[in-house]
């Protein structure tokens, strides 16, 4: 049974990154403990950190899962491996592949390999408007709605791109 909602965060700038943000959603459709339930359209953001690297592409999807925060940590980052991920040591480079947990139901987890929810998504404009595409009446950990934090984060040229994700060609 599938009863945990999770909200995950996907990022690319390598490697046709429209592709592996695709290619990570069927990964996660075609495991046996999680359910794609959303996915927002791609969106382009200004990376974070050095400006020397490509832009983001970024999405959000809504997932449940029978899976408890670090097993599903764990297959996020199996599933950014498969794609090419390298940790380095720079935080904000560049990657082919970045999914970050960014809710689990209202859970507040604090772990040397998990913060729950995510520590920056209230001023990532790359996070909150794809979420709000998905969930627009979520109400966040400290009460306030979604569309309230919004408001207060600057968009930074986010731009939403015309191409929808296909869902039903994921889900299938």
């Amino acid at each position: 049974m599938m009863s945990d909602n999770a909200f995950i965060g996907l990022g690319s700038n390598l490697s046709t990154p429209a592709e592996q943000i695709k290619n990570a959603l069927v990964e996660l459709h075609q495991h046996t403990q999680i359910c794609l339930q959303r996915c927002s359209h791609l969106y382009k953001s200004a990376p974070m950190g050095p400006q020397d690297q490509p832009d983001y592409i970024n999405a959000v999807c809504h997932i449940t899962t029978s899976l408890q925060p670090l097993e599903l940590l764990d297959v996020l980052q199996s599933i950014e491996n498969n794609h090419g991920r390298e940790r380095l040591k720079d935080k904000w480079g560049p990657r082919t592949l970045d999914l970050d947990m960014l809710m689990f139901n209202d859970l507040r987890m604090r772990s040397e390999r998990l913060i729950l929810p995510h520590y920056g998504m209230q001023d990532r404009e790359f996070v909150l408007v794809p979420m709000f595409e998905i969930a627009p009446d979520l109400i966040m950990h400290d009460g306030q709605t979604l569309a309230a934090w919004i408001s207060k984060c600057s968009l930074n040229g986010l731009q939403r791109l015309p191409d929808a994700i296909d869902f039903e060609s994921i889900a299938s």
